[in-house]
């Protein structure tokens, strides 16, 4: 073996090519034996690496990574202690990466005055938001994308449920076509989820091959399910009845409108003008008897497939889903290289530390069995043929000059437990995990609030990486919802248009909510910001603020100052009791003003208040 010339190979998938498993001296490939998914006819010869690279970190986090030697190594292998530090690691970062809660944000929305379609969108979007149990749903993705470097979720109108529906995808299964000339960055105009389905007996079924693909292409004739001269379910294109005077034409789509230059345009609810372009749904199964020759995933024989039916019997083989988008997000763990599709675990890095510990805890369990029951020597016993058993009250016969010898190897033990946590703190400043982040530091022994933030220093620079490669997911998430819903023609939605929401992470630091309730106050006493900001702070910060406006409307119910200057200022009843949420008290009837009379009248009306009798003027006068 040591004649053999090892190429140096670099790829994104690179950081473990000193595993002998992943990377064979001879070939630079995964063994086989190892990984024979990954090596299966079908997988693409490019992703055979990708896919072996999945299944050796995923061996780590779920502590089977001994196992996994074992195929090379012998069952030595097995002996190895694995005590779930990968994983811990992974569950850290997901759980900072996604922050205490997450949410999706309309932006003018929760801003006094907002607008109404603005209003009901978010509305509607809160609502997908509970019905969908999309916090889950994110867990999932994260898990896959912090420990393999590549997480995917796809997103689907469901016609039973009246709503998109997310699922979640393993990486192992996603086979984008990628264009060599394009930027890895942008996204395929077609993707294949492919994966081995087993034999079952049973049912008399032979091992297969499923193949869903999502594929953007020109829009084309309506088509209709049928079946083949085989019997086979398929579509075929819609025809119109020929006459004497006209052929039989093509059907076009409902709404599709065929251009001056031959094209069909179809106009979506999102865009303002007409798109030639759809996506075509695919669902098939292939025996994989029946794949021979130089074939790939992307270049399965169609006239062997089986295409699968929906639940409203529509034969999907190129079915027309009537929008211009493939609906899958791609969630890559970092910020791709240059033109690079593909993320990187954030256990690549550290993974050599992770075996490291791994053999000290071997090493130190070793040791402990010896330390928990010692070695002990003895010399001048009376029959050498005696079998002696260290135990609590036992009793050695020693001869002339007979002694007994222990051997301690605690110190031994104390070193490699030392050993172990210089090999713990090593993995986390790899891995960018300071000790306060993974709950290993006592907080009595820190200083000050400002060591403490500035400790976490790492942890902000890993965070806004990570979760600027997930910018553009967190982008498309809401905007793919909304044009579903359009897409369903969902009654609620109708007339609404799809605005640039986004999925918003919350904080993953320990946060000072008294630090933070100061600097608000402040702020705002010093008009520097609003209240709704006010209070989106708050929010941020931990407080238990769940609606922002209902927040908003229950404090300026109770703001009779204010009201009393929005008085003074406006002069206005009803703005005033717009202001505080309450009706505007009816006005009082003002009683009519009486002038006194003048002239003629003035003295008639003297002239009737005199006295008969003595001509003078009566106790009413002219009051």
């Amino acid at each position: 073996m040591s004649g053999l010339r090892r190429a140096l190979r670099i790829d994104n998938w690179s950081t473990l090519n000193y595993k002998p498993l992943f990377n064979d001296p001879t070939t630079g490939m995964p063994q086989r034996r190892a990984f024979p998914e990954a090596a299966a006819p079908w997988v693409p010869a490019e992703d055979e690496r990708r896919l072996a690279y999945y299944k050796l970190l995923t061996a780590y986090t779920h502590n089977q990574a001994g196992e996994l030697a074992e195929i090379r190594d012998g069952e030595e292998a097995r002996e190895r202690r694995e005590f779930g530090d990968p994983g811990m690691f992974v569950s850290t970062t997901v759980a900072h990466v996604l922050g205490r809660e997450q949410r999706i944000t309309v932006p003018g929305a929760e801003e006094s005055g907002a607008d109404p379609a603005a209003v009901r969108v978010q509305e509607l979007l809160d609502q997908w938001w509970e019905d969908e149990l999309v916090p889950m749903r994110l867990q999932q993705t994260e898990q896959k994308a912090v420990s393999l470097g590549d997480g995917v979720m796809h997103l689907w109108w469901d016609a039973e449920k009246r709503r998109p529906r997310i699922t979640t995808y393993d990486p192992g299964f996603y086979f984008p076509v990628l264009d060599e000339d394009a930027d890895g960055t942008d996204f395929p105009s077609r993707v294949h989820f492919a994966w081995e389905l087993p034999e079952d007996k049973k049912r008399g079924l032979p091992a297969r091959l499923r193949r869903i693909t999502y594929e953007l292409d020109w829009i084309r004739p309506a088509t209709a399910s049928g079946v083949d001269q085989s019997g086979r379910p398929v579509r075929a294109p819609l025809m119109t009845e020929a006459t004497d005077t006209t052929p039989a034409a093509p059907v076009l789509g409902i709404g599709d409108q065929i251009t001056p230059d031959g094209l069909i345009a179809r106009q979506y609810p999102w865009n303002d003008e007409p798109s030639y372009k759809t996506c075509y749904l695919t669902d098939a199964t292939w025996a994989l008897s029946d794949l021979t020759g130089d074939i790939d995933v992307d270049s399965l024989p169609l006239g062997k497939a089986h295409f699968a039916t929906n639940a409203q019997g529509e034969v999907l083989d190129r079915l027309d889903l009537y929008y211009d988008f493939i609906s899958i997000i791609h969630v890559p763990n970092t910020v791709p290289e240059a033109g690079e599709h593909w993320g990187q675990s954030s256990l690549a890095l550290p993974l050599q530390v992770f075996d490291e510990l791994a053999g000290s805890d071997t090493d130190a369990s070793r040791a402990s069995a010896t330390t928990g029951l010692p070695m002990i020597a003895i010399s001048g016993v009376s029959d050498s043929r005696d079998q002696f058993d260290v135990e609590p009250g036992a009793l050695f016969k020693l001869g002339d000059n007979g002694k007994m010898t222990s051997v301690d190897t605690s110190s031994a033990l104390r070193e490699l437990r030392e050993h172990r946590h210089d090999l713990a703190d090593r993995a986390a400043n790899v891995a960018r995990l300071p000790a306060v982040a993974l709950g290993t530091i006592d907080p009595t022994k820190v200083p000050s609030g400002y060591a403490l933030q500035l400790s976490l220093g790492p942890l902000d620079s890993l965070m806004a990486s990570m979760r600027l490669a997930r910018d553009h997911a967190d982008r498309l998430l809401p905007k793919f919802v909304q044009r579903l819903f359009h897409a369903g023609q969902h009654p609620d939605w109708q007339g609404l248009p799809v605005l640039p929401a986004r999925l918003v992470r919350g904080p993953y630091t320990p946060t000072d909510q008294a630090a933070v309730l100061d600097q608000v106050v402040t702020a705002y006493e010093k008009k520097v910001i609003s209240l709704e900001t006010a209070l989106r702070m708050l929010a941020d910060a931990g407080w238990p603020i769940e609606d922002a406006e209902q927040e908003i409307q229950q404090i300026d119910a109770r703001s009779f100052e204010e009201a009393r200057m929005l008085a003074d200022a406006l002069n206005n009843p009803d703005e005033v009791a717009a202001f505080l949420g309450r009706k505007a008290p009816d006005a009082p009837e003002t009683p009519p003003v009486i002038l006194p009379p003048t002239g003629a009248a003035a003295a008639a009306l003297e002239q009737a208040q005199q006295d008969p009798e003595t001509g003078e003027q009566g106790s009413g006068g002219n009051a």
